[in-house]
């Protein structure tokens, strides 16, 4: 297992990491968000991108989704916990509630980023589970620790829900009270930006993927918080950022949960469609730590 995590800020300034080095990866697709931070954490091998870049400068519409997944896999990861800030389109999930989502909805316009294939080689990934199986039963187990060990046994402690929908709208912008109101009767969990893109590219890339959802907010449905300010959403992920670190930290002490019997690693080899020898060679050569056993 080599952690590849996806965040903001901050992250890896929690206690108990070794050999932190900041390197920039060259991708096919373009720069990443921001260099990587490689390191330790209990013997186990990391790799921390900043979603955004440092100060949070990259909106969620301009993320170069492609080149983030991909130096990821270029750097060996084998496993993404995504750490993002969302909000709740249920009165079940609370502010600084943490959702080990399962599941995606797109409401963007963007599937031809979303992928690497196109332009001389075709693939279709099942995307049906989009989740790691075992990776969401580890998240959900390091983050249910790390809240019983920050809150104990207090009122009102936040909650650690397993299993949701998330659903990827585009923004910048959040969503109109209409658009909030419909997307909870579709029965939607939670709502950001972001994560879809990166689900999808993990998957083609092979490399088992989850999401830990940190709420913010209530989006804009709720009576008694009708609106949603960058000031609320800041101190809430404030809040959420000591519990944040503290899951990257367990989850090298409960990596004995994989048991390596998921079918995100061999995701590709019945997706591509194109005759191997049509594929132009650059491709296969930019393709290669996605394409690479199974197209020479």
């Amino acid at each position: 297992m080599k952690l590849g995590i996806i965040g903001g800020s901050g992250v890896y300034d929690a206690g108990n990491i070794g050999n932190l080095k900041e390197i920039s990866v060259e991708t096919p697709f373009g720069a990443p968000s921001d260099k990587f931070t490689t390191g330790t954490i209990s013997g186990l091998d990391f790799v921390f991108l900043p979603r955004h870049g440092k100060g949070h400068r990259i909106l969620p519409g301009e993320l170069n989704h492609r080149a983030n997944i991909f130096a990821m896999k270029k750097l060996g990861v084998t496993h993404i916990i995504s750490i993002s800030a969302v909000g709740s389109l249920q009165a079940k999930y609370r502010p600084r509630d943490i959702v080990v989502v399962d599941q995606y909805f797109d409401r963007t316009k963007k599937g031809l980023e979303h992928t690497f294939f196109g332009n001389g080689i075709a693939a279709h990934i099942s995307m049906a589970h989009p989740v790691c199986p075992e990776l969401k039963e580890l998240a959900f187990k390091a983050a249910s620790v790390s809240v019983k060990e920050i809150h104990g046994s207090k009122k009102n402690a936040p909650e650690v829900h397993k299993g949701g929908t998330y659903l990827n709208m585009e923004g910048p912008a959040f969503s109109t009270k209409a658009e909030s109101e419909v997307y909870r009767s579709w029965g939607m969990d939670v709502i950001g930006m972001t994560n879809l893109g990166e689900a999808k590219l993990s998957r083609e890339a092979e490399i088992c993927y989850c999401t830990l959802a940190m709420v913010t907010d209530y989006d804009c449905w709720h009576p008694d918080h009708d609106h949603v300010t960058v000031d609320m959403i800041i101190q809430n992920l404030i809040a959420n950022s000591s519990i944040a670190k503290m899951i990257i930290l367990k989850i090298p002490t409960l990596r004995n949960m994989l048991k390596g019997k998921c079918a995100c690693g061999s995701a590709l080899s019945m997706a591509i469609i194109t005759n191997k020898d049509t594929i132009p060679e650059k491709l296969k050569r930019d393709l290669k730590p996605i394409i690479g056993k199974y197209i020479k």
